[in-house]
Formats: structure tokens, sequence, C-alpha cells
């Protein structure tokens, strides 16, 4: 089963899959903003929440 959300962007809708954001934000955490962490780990994320995870 695949989770996908229909965004619109710029008038488009594109469907984005929830497996492939998570792995996005978490491969590029070193980039993410304070803030972005700091919602992520409020969702119970706890890589999010961990300053130096692997």
């Amino acid at each position: 089963m695949v989770h996908a959300e229909t965004i619109l962007v710029d008038g488009q809708e594109h469907a984005v899959k929830l497996g492939v954001f998570l792995s996005n934000s978490k491969s590029r955490r070193a980039k993410l903003t304070a803030d972005k962490l700091q919602s992520l780990a409020s969702l119970g994320l706890e890589w999010a929440a961990t300053e130096g995870a692997a």
C-alpha cells in the first residue's frame, strides 16, 4: 500500500508519496531548518529530534 497526497504547485497537481518524502527528508536532514526538524520531531520522527543522528 502506497500513501500519496496530491498537492497543487503552480496550478498543477502532483502526487507526493509519503515514503519518498520521509526518505528524502532524512537523507537531507543536515540541510533542513531547525523549524522543519522540530515539526518532523513533533510528528514522532526520532531522527529529526536527535542532533547528529546517523
